[in-house]
This record gives structure tokens, C-alpha cells and sequence, in this order.
């Protein structure tokens, strides 16, 4: 199979992924081998290929929103056949047993294991996966449609969860790349005002055609105060201005998986009222479901750009630059 391989962390402009030949992988006996047809291009991926993310199991295929069908199933595995569409996420394995597991908090497992960065991932032409953490895909959306969802939806998705905004309410966005232009079409489903910040003229063109009431720069203070806000961009920089726009009692969830260093805040002005700030850590597979069958039932439509899978260092470095709206996919 041909795949994108990472032997060496470094910045995208050097091209640190490299195209290769190799064979495909063989299912174990609770995995399925699935023939990709698209991978979505992440700015996860972007941390696990420039080093921003700490120990990647190298070499990697990186890729964390594959979407293709199943062609070989495990010896063990009855919930998926062959010949279903399914889904490959951020987080492919738990240990199951943990506090964390155990209370519906897989996410946070200690010995949770992510595709793309411990396992190979979608940047390929074949992937396994555990049939437990392969996702059906609802007929409603094309390949190229649902493989964003499956991490920019599902992040975008616990991050309004953790908000903790509620219909009709006063909802502001800190960038507005690929997780925030799904976010924004499940909050204005919900009836929420969204107000969006973002530093991109073309990223505000789109939130101005997805719905959006108010959309100002990076940090403009919106018009309103918030009941609740989610950073998407890795920019620590923008905390304490998110903080002050919120109205007393409200979160400020934050949605990276990487964030550049949080100046100091300063209680009164920015932490005083209740306010509250959540990290958001990787989902879980319940995220990953209510997503889907929401998204289906809106439905979501995402905005999506195509690249060949061999151009998928040109692709993280379009992502990088912000120089698209919505979502890149890499084709098989």
C-alpha cells in the first residue's frame, strides 16, 4: 500500500512526510483492516508531525479521520463485517478497567493509545483498527463529508458540551478553522447567537455565511457579553480576553490539544464572577455516536478541500498558513 510516513518530527515546509510503499497491515483478532478512501488533515496531526506533541511512536503514519469500508474482519469481531463504511478516530484503544473507563471517562485513560500518533493512521491506503472504536458512517454524508467530522465534529462537539451553553444562549468562537465551522452549525441548530473571533478575512467570510451575529478580529471584544466561549486556535494569548468577554457564570471551554503558554490573568478582571475555564481531552466513543447521529440529523454540511494523499505535507502546510476555509481531506 502507499502511505505518508513520519520517521523524524520537524516543520512541515521541509517535508517530514515521506511516500512510501509498504505492506498493508493484517488485522489482530479484535480489529478490522479497512481500505481507506479519504483522511481529513488536522491541526493534530500538524502537532504530532512538527514535534509539538511529545513522543509520537516513530516512524508513524500519521491521520486521525479516515473514513473507507472494511475488507477483513478479526477472528474475534462480530459488531462490524465486511463491506460496512466506518469511521477511524483520535482515540483507538482504552485499557477499559480505570476509574476514568469505568465512569464513562474513557477519554481521560492513562493507557489510552490514539491513531496517528501511538498507531498508524489514515495519511495510508489501509489501516486497522479495533472494531470497538470503528464508527458507522451514516448514508446522509460522502466519504469526503464525514471524515471532518470525525475529529474537528467530534472536538467542536464536547467542546460545547464543556461550554456548558444551552439554546438560545450568547455563544462566542476563537478561530474558525475546521472544528469551529462544524461547531458553529450545531449551535445555530440549538437556536444559540454565536459571535465569532477570528484572524483570517476568508475565515470571517464563512462565519458570516454559516450564521454567525457578530464577527470581529482575533481579539475584538465582542458586542455582548458570553454565556459561553471555546478557543479553538493554539493561542494561550487569547484566554484572558475570552475570560473578560464572558458574563459572570460562564465557561470558556478550550478545545486544543496543544496551546501556546496562558499569560497571567488577573483574578478580579478576568476570573472573578464564577467564570469557569475546561481543557478539552481528546472524546470518547459516546462523543464520537451523538455526534454522528446528530450531524446526520441537522445535517452538517462541511466545507472541504481536496488534496492527493502525496501532497500531504503541502496540505499541513496550507493548514498551517490558514490559507483555506473549512476542512483539507487527503484523497486515496
Amino acid at each position: 500500500m502507499k502511505a505518508m510516513v513520519l520517521d523524524h518530527t520537524g516543520d512541515v515546509s521541509g517535508h517530514p512526510l515521506q511516500l512510501r510503499d509498504q505492506p498493508a497491515p493484517t488485522p489482530q483478532a479484535c480489529q478490522v483492516l479497512v481500505k481507506i478512501h479519504v483522511c481529513g488533515v488536522c491541526r493534530t496531526d500538524l502537532h504530532v508531525v512538527e514535534g509539538e506533541l511529545s513522543n509520537p511512536t516513530l516512524p508513524v503514519i500519521p491521520g486521525h479521520q479516515a473514513v473507507g469500508t472494511v475488507v477483513q474482519v478479526g477472528s474475534e469481531v462480530s459488531e462490524v463485517k465486511e463491506g460496512d463504511r466506518v469511521g477511524i478516530a483520535w482515540l483507538q484503544g482504552t485499557c477499559g478497567r480505570c476509574e476514568f473507563c469505568t465512569s464513562g471517562r474513557e477519554n481521560l485513560c492513562l493507557q489510552a493509545t490514539f491513531t496517528g500518533y501511538q498507531a498508524n493512521g489514515g495519511y495510508a491506503e489501509y489501516a486497522v483498527v479495533p472494531a470497538r472504536f470503528a464508527y458507522p458512517i451514516p448514508p446522509i454524508f460522502s466519504d469526503e463529508e464525514a471524515a471532518p467530522l470525525l475529529c474537528a465534529g467530534i472536538i467542536g462537539y464536547r467542546a460545547l458540551r464543556l461550554s456548558d451553553i444551552k439554546p438560545g444562549q450568547r455563544l462566542g468562537l476563537y478561530g474558525f478553522g475546521a472544528s469551529a465551522h462544524i461547531a458553529i452549525q450545531i449551535a445555530r441548530h440549538w437556536g444559540c447567537q454565536v459571535y465569532v473571533s477570528s484572524l483570517k478575512p476568508e475565515h470571517q467570510k464563512l462565519a458570516r455565511q454559516l450564521g454567525a451575529v457578530w464577527v470581529g478580529g482575533a481579539t475584538e471584544t465582542p458586542p455582548d457579553k458570553l454565556h459561553g466561549s471555546i478557543i479553538f486556535a493554539p493561542a494561550g494569548e487569547l484566554v484572558p480576553p475570552a475570560l473578560r468577554a464572558l458574563d459572570r457564570g460562564g465557561t470558556l471551554a478550550l478545545a486544543g490539544i496543544h496551546m501556546s503558554p496562558i499569560p497571567s490573568l488577573d483574578y478580579d478582571r478576568d476570573v472573578f464572577g464564577e467564570r469557569v475555564i475546561r481543557s478539552v481531552t481528546a472524546n470518547t466513543r459516546q462523543d464520537g455516536i451523538d455526534l454522528l447521529r446528530e450531524a446526520a440529523a441537522i445535517p452538517i454540511k462541511p466545507h472541504t478541500i481536496r488534496f492527493p494523499l502525496h501532497e500531504a505535507n503541502r496540505a499541513l502546510q496550507a493548514l498551517k498558513a490558514g490559507s483555506f476555509q473549512g476542512a483539507a481531506v487527503l484523497t486515496m
